[in-house]
């Protein structure tokens, strides 16, 4: 009987949402091949309420993976491609003249969604990617004076190309930060690459939305947050979080440090990915894993050692290694 009562699967029945992120990730393994830490994040990211920016170069399925993920779930999904000429009003909306009742009528724009893919994010100024600051951070948009609420789930996922292509703006680091990951593709090995060729072959042309089945709707999906705020999270740990923050900013390679709200990222998706694994406590490795994406996008190298050809991972592995890992 004492034995029952240790048993951590007691406390929290995790055992249906582990069951769901097995079947999606099965479901996008179908077509998706070799990039299981990119889908487990993007779970982990949604579970957490988070947005999530993806880096690669083009042709690397960063479009279909978001594609595919947002058709998962049973909500609403939509996309931009953002281009140079993209205004605010293309994306947030815009008030139009109904002749009728000769009063302005606002229409809501594309970014009124659940899932929103934002394709080639830093293709755009500045003055158009500032517009998704309040959407991203509060959930809702003030346009001419009125604030419009979004629905939950509200995620936005968005692709850019290395800011070293051409026709690239960098994005603010204030919006970077309103990104619970940055998650870098490569390109796939060898072995991979002839899996993916022979799927698509063997698809016979068949489009790769048509192969996945939705799994989550929307009320399991609350169900499934709201466990998550329930995982037992250590004091020690807390602690642990808070000093690798904490050594961001002062360290003598960077130039800029995470944010407190670096360190609930962390915290939140740490939670989310113990939730997954079918733990309702969170262990260092958790924190470990997701230290990296939530990271390599908030701190920014000193220009010497950027210079000397310095990563921002480079820096994140050297505070990491230098912080005790609690017991």
């Amino acid at each position: 009987m004492e034995e029952q009562d240790l048993n951590f699967d007691n406390r929290i029945p995790l055992e249906d949402l582990k069951e769901a992120v097995d079947t999606i990730k099965q479901e996008l393994g179908k077509v998706i091949i070799g990039q299981e830490n990119f889908i487990e994040l993007l779970i982990v990211a949604l579970l957490a309420e988070g947005h999530v920016l993806i880096e690669g170069v083009p042709g690397i399925a960063k479009t279909i993976t978001a594609k595919l993920f947002a058709k998962i779930l049973k909500t609403d999904f939509s996309r931009i491609q953002f281009t140079p000429d993209l205004m605010p009003s293309d994306i947030l909306g815009t008030s139009v003249l109904n002749m009728k009742t000769s009063s302005f009528e606002f229409k809501k724009g594309p970014i009124f969604s659940n899932i929103v893919l934002i394709d080639e994010i830093n293709r755009a100024p500045a003055k158009t990617q500032a517009a998704l600051f309040e959407v991203m951070e509060e959930h809702q948009a003030t346009i001419d004076g009125n604030t419009y609420d979004f629905e939950d789930p509200f995620m936005v996922l968005a692709t850019q190309n290395p800011i070293d292509q051409e026709g690239t703006y960098a994005l603010p680091e204030a919006q970077l930060d309103r990104f619970i990951f940055k998650i870098k593709v490569d390109y796939p090995s060898l072995e991979n690459e002839i899996k993916i060729i022979e799927t698509h072959h063997e698809r016979k042309g068949k489009k790769p939305q048509t192969l996945i089945n939705s799994i989550l709707d929307t009320k399991k999906l609350a169900d499934y947050k709201s466990k998550i705020q329930s995982i037992i999270v250590e004091e020690k740990i807390i602690k642990y979080i808070a000093e690798i923050v904490s050594k961001t900013r002062n360290h003598s390679h960077l130039y800029l440090g995470g944010s407190p709200r670096a360190s609930l990222a962390i915290l939140n998706s740490a939670k989310a990915l113990a939730a997954i694994n079918g733990r309702d406590f969170v262990i260092p490795d958790d924190v470990k894993k997701v230290i990296f994406p939530v990271l390599n996008h908030r701190i920014l190298l000193t220009p010497e050692r950027e210079m000397e050809g310095m990563t921002t991972e480079n820096v994140i592995e050297m505070i990491v290694q230098s912080v005790e890992v609690p017991r």
